[in-house]
């Protein structure tokens, strides 16, 4: 991600500082016109806002408060920007760290791979103060198409493992459905192609993330009539659809789960359909 990231800012005005622990690995830049140096230290002298992206949390540590690390040299006002997805209780004992040599850290992880980091489309999700996301807001905007201020140091951690959560989750469901078609004589490299074009134009799992609270839905809200809706869709097709693994012999935990609690989820409660299975299952 870092590589693809710092392309796009070769086109930002002004200079670009690269470090890796591969000298090979900033070659390519340094010939493009950016420096190059051999320390994360030696980053912070030179540079005010520092992106960070490394592996894992103990990378990070190193890489901001190690012997060589940027925090020996920043000066204050200087914004470290952790693109890594680490703990969020990480972040914010390092931010405390920071804070306390005048040094702004915000964990700032980014959703998209490496493709979005190449057509400068990521998303980035910034935990931290106001005027750190003001910072580097300008300069983030070279790889990324939309950057969140998701709260205070952490907040941007726990909005992309929410996020991943929501991805991974639904790479499960994809294994399940694609065992459910193979099994029924379907071709899944033919689903598939369906699945991306549909969700491309409807856009997935996140077309119904658009209330800002997940409480239940009052009767008289617009959401509710709108809600009930796709529940009511929704409990029909997962009905047939297990009805079908059944046939085949498939079992889809997922699907029957999804079936109980999709309209809990939706704020509007069980449909008529979720309702009855849930009877048939208490009579079985």
């Amino acid at each position: 991600m870092g590589a693809p990231m710092a392309t796009r800012l070769l086109e930002r005005p002004g200079r670009l500082i690269v470090c890796d622990a591969r000298p090979e690995a900033v070659e390519p830049f340094t010939t493009a016109g950016a420096e190059a140096v051999a320390t994360p230290a030696a980053v912070a002298d030179h540079a005010s806002v520092i992106s960070v992206t490394v592996l894992d949390d103990a990378q990070v540590r190193d890489v901001v408060t190690g012997p060589d690390g940027i925090l020996s040299t920043a000066r204050p006002g200087t914004v470290i920007a952790v693109h890594s997805t680490i703990g969020d209780a990480t972040a914010t004992e390092l931010a405390t760290t920071c804070r306390a040599k005048g040094v702004d850290l915000i964990d700032a992880p980014v959703s998209g791979g490496a493709p979005g980091a190449q057509q400068g489309r990521l998303a980035v999700m910034v935990g931290g103060s106001d005027e750190a996301f003001e910072a580097v807001r300008e300069p983030f905007g070279y790889f990324a198409e939309l950057v969140i201020h998701a709260g205070p140091v952490g907040a941007g951690t726990r909005m992309k493992l929410a996020r991943n959560l929501l991805h991974f989750v639904s790479f499960t469901a994809a294994c399940e459905a694609q065992r459910l078609a193979e099994a029924a004589g379907i071709d899944i490299r033919k689903l598939g192609k369906v699945v991306r074009h549909t969700d491309a134009i409807t856009g997935g799992a996140g077309a119904i993330m658009l209330r800002d609270t997940t409480a239940p839905v009052a009767d008289d809200d617009p959401w509710f009539s709108i809600l009930s809706h796709v529940r009511n869709l929704g409990e029909k097709d997962l009905a047939l659809a297990l009805d079908l693994g059944e046939r085949f012999d498939v079992d889809l935990p997922l699907g029957t789960r999804a079936l109980a609690g999709l309209g809990t989820g939706l704020g509007v409660g069980t449909g008529p359909v979720a309702d009855r299975a849930a009877h048939q299952k208490e009579n079985a």
